[in-house]
């Protein structure tokens, strides 16, 4: 065994080795269940430090490509069903079928505009020629173009913002490589970056966004190949980068070129803050996700990728081989939608309802002692005394949230769920204090008080 790692190592980096060995484990030469040579051995036969294949190792590790049992020894590990691995996948509330679950983290579908007009001006129209006609439909391109934070160079047109960051993700990261993230982060976000292999570093949020002290620190110390974060709206915390803040982050990335800056505005028209974007100090280096399925329906699928050219066109290149294109029908109706002024209305109709539900539960939540976010968006971070017990707690009364822990890199200094307060339109006093005493804080004592921040959030 230690002669097929040696043999299939031709890079001795830590990246290499990690990628040698997960190349065995694929094939099945190293089967499961097999025990790994010693760290040591394989340093010496390959001629490289200990260090280098611990760092190596704990890659695999991550990856959930092997085990280490101890002083047993590492072994590679059985594989698990990936649903069962996703954190994605852990978000549903521990009632099936709950008469109030608020776990999804999906818009108010009353809240949407109405697809029955633009269906109907769309009708049949022949949108495809070609299929190695352009990805985007100009009229909607030039619309996107300019409702975008800053002059893109190109845009392209994906299957929702997840699409857009799984194929971002296939373009820019590698086995091994270290990618920065917020902690908490949206999940999927950390199940794409785990899925290849990548590294993950969390950095804290505070009420501005992203800790650009932090940042910093993160790529002196782990030279990361890229950025990911949520410039609006933040899923779980609600909170929203302010223009100082998108300064501050830009001021330290600046010194650190090779690291491209992917944003996901997921929550688009729906947010109240303002539209923000890196891009408008390091355009080169950005990549944008204007997503549309919060504001105008999950079911269109569509988002927006804009950035650099050789990045947009590497992705629209791959999807050629594969889909091809979205929906042309559907980007039809999305035009129309962005144009409509009977739509844009609904939208911000939208827009005023969510923030009014979020302020509701919020001061109900105060009047109940009881601590949380919601700056924007439709979801809400309630701070528990137990994850698990709240939830126990909360499904008696036939109410689903979802566990904070998916969205934690490392822990944050105390335990939440998520809340998509979105979905919540009467009963506000009732949920706010089943929330706040599931959350525990019955056992604290009543009335406002001020709204801490726990270790690692600042």
């Amino acid at each position: 065994m230690l002669n097929a790692i040696v043999g299939a190592v031709d890079d001795r980096s830590a990246r290499g080795i990690a990628a040698a060995v997960s190349r065995l484990v694929t094939s099945g030469d190293l089967p499961v269940g097999a025990r790994l040579p010693t760290v040591r051995d394989v340093a010496r036969e390959l001629g490289v430090s200990p260090t280098t294949v611990s760092e190596a190792w704990r890659s695999l590790s991550r990856a959930g490509a092997i085990q280490t049992r101890g002083r047993s020894g590492t072994f590679v590990n059985a594989p698990v069903l990936p649903r069962r691995r996703l954190r994605y996948a852990q978000l549903s509330g521990l009632v099936s079928g709950a008469a109030r679950d608020f776990s999804t983290g999906v818009p108010d579908y009353d809240l949407l505009p109405s697809l029955a007009d633009a269906l109907r001006r769309v009708g049949d129209a022949r949108l495809t020629t070609s299929y190695l006609e352009d990805p985007v439909l100009p009229p909607l391109e030039r619309v996107l173009r300019q409702r975008w934070p800053y002059p893109v160079e190109q845009l392209t047109v994906v299957d929702g913002a997840l699409d857009a960051l799984d194929r971002v993700t296939a373009t820019l990261v590698r086995y091994g490589d270290h990618v920065v993230v917020e902690n908490p982060a949206f999940p999927p976000v950390l199940d794409l970056l785990e899925a290849v292999g990548a590294t993950v570093v969390g950095v804290p949020v505070d009420d501005h966004g992203m800790s650009a002290e932090a940042l910093g620190e993160a790529l002196r110390t782990y030279e990361p190949v890229a950025v990911f974060l949520q410039p609006r709206a933040h899923n779980p915390t609600g909170v929203s980068m302010t223009a100082r803040r998108v300064a501050e982050l830009a001021d330290v990335l600046a010194a650190y070129p090779d690291v491209t800056i992917v944003e996901d505005d997921h929550a688009g028209d729906i947010a109240t803050a303002a539209p923000v974007s890196l891009g408008t100090r390091l355009p080169d280096r950005t990549l944008h996700i204007a997503g549309f399925s919060k504001s105008h329906g999950p079911d269109l699928r569509l988002a927006a990728l804009g950035g650099p050219a050789a990045v947009i066109t590497a992705v629209a290149d791959r999807r050629l081989l594969g889909p091809g294109w979205s929906s042309r029908l559907l980007q039809a109706v999305l035009l129309d939608l962005l144009t409509s002024a009977e739509a844009t209305a609904q939208v911000a109709t939208a827009r005023t309802v969510y923030a009014e539900r979020r302020a509701a539960m919020l001061a109900a939540l105060a009047r109940h002692g009881a601590t949380a976010t919601a700056a924007d968006g439709i979801n809400l971070w309630l701070t528990v005394d137990d994850q698990q017990m709240a939830m126990l707690a909360l499904a008696a009364h036939g109410i689903a949230v979802a566990p904070g822990a998916p969205f934690e890199v490392t822990g944050t200094g105390a335990e939440h769920v998520r809340v998509t307060v979105g979905l919540i339109r009467d009963d506000v006093d009732a949920v706010a204090a089943a929330l706040a005493s599931a959350a525990g804080a019955s056992a604290r004592g009543s009335g406002p008080r001020s709204r801490p921040h726990p270790r690692g959030w600042r």
